[in-house]
């Protein structure tokens, strides 16, 4: 059973839509001082999160990154407990501990957005492997940035899923920058040779459409679902604002209004709905948003005293069928 909320054209466009707008939103509340330390906007790169989360079960996994908010959100993160998340309030996705580039649900099947480059790769073997050796269906989506495709630890994952046939689907969201370095500089051979070295199936799709994504998605889950191993996507999109809230401060500049405009011309919102449905699914979304809004400014703020609470583990547990 396919995630419900995402079954639909209709329920795509909205959960990009709502993507959109939360980070619109979480944009706002940076320059205004609501949320402390910024946030990575995915503006621009929502077709490929609502694609690949459109070709999961229910049960599947993922593991996202520091630009995380699309992912949690395509799974079926509630706005409200993202929202409190972002400002560290107590109703946020972990209590208000993990902050923007943290957030979790394992009730959903989201091991985490991770601050670290390339990190959410090997826990997605690794869960897949697990479930795997538990006999489960489950399929684990491992996003990562272009920036990722350097990184050590990504091309370990790569070889721990090959050959232990992890029902993994790498997703490499080719944004075209590592914070302001252009992948055409950083990158010696190509995206998808890097799984191919591996012998992972991989396939180059664009990633401004959401439908084309949740093709490839598809058939790199049904693979994994069958037993066939992992798979290795290379979406090529990109992200409309800056690498993080940061940036407008340091006036960076790397990329030509031109460019930048060329692609927003490509809005994956764009979907080809009737223009009166979309106004409808966008007033829901308005609301929808209102309220999450409204629950996150209401949720408390944390009691001092805990300041020290969950950073260490408060004794042994045995894992379930595992002596001491």
């Amino acid at each position: 059973m396919s995630l419900p909320h995402l079954a639909d054209p209709a329920g795509r466009y909205r959960t990009m839509r709502l993507i959109r707008s939360f980070e619109e939103l979480a944009l706002e509340w940076v320059r205004s001082g609501l949320v402390v330390g910024g946030t990575h906007p995915y503006i621009g790169q929502e077709a490929v999160a609502v694609g690949v989360c459109a070709a999961l079960d229910p049960a599947d996994q993922l593991t996202s990154t520091h630009r995380g908010h699309g992912h949690v959100l395509a799974k079926g993160a509630d706005p409200g407990r993202l929202l409190a998340e972002l400002l560290g309030r107590v109703g946020g996705l972990n209590g208000g501990r993990g902050g923007s580039m943290h957030a979790a649900d394992f009730s959903l099947g989201i091991l985490g957005a991770n601050g670290i480059v390339g990190a959410g790769a090997p826990i997605a073997v690794g869960s897949a492997w697990a479930a795997r050796r538990r006999g489960e269906p489950t399929v684990v989506a491992s996003f990562f940035g272009d920036g990722a495709l350097n990184q050590g630890v990504l091309l370990e994952a790569l070889n721990l899923a090959s050959i232990w046939r992890a029902p993994a689907v790498f997703v490499c969201e080719n944004n075209g920058y590592a914070t302001t370095l252009p992948a055409a500089s950083a990158v010696g051979g190509s995206a998808c040779g890097r799984a191919a070295a591996f012998g992972i199936p991989a396939e180059t799709v664009d990633g401004m459409d959401v439908e084309a994504v949740r093709a490839a998605a598809g058939r790199a889950v049904e693979r994994a679902r069958a037993g066939g191993g992992p798979s290795f996507l290379e979406c090529l999109t990109y992200r409309f604002e800056a690498h993080h809230t940061m940036e407008r401060r340091f006036r960076l500049s790397y990329r030509t209004a031109e460019e930048v405009a060329s692609w927003r011309e490509r809005d994956p919102l764009a979907t080809g709905l009737p223009t009166g449905r979309m106004a409808e699914i966008d007033r829901e979304v308005a609301e929808l948003l209102s309220a999450a809004a409204e629950f996150a400014l209401a949720s408390a703020e944390p009691d001092p005293a805990t300041a020290n609470d969950h950073l260490y583990a408060s004794g042994l547990r045995p894992r379930s069928g595992a002596a001491l």
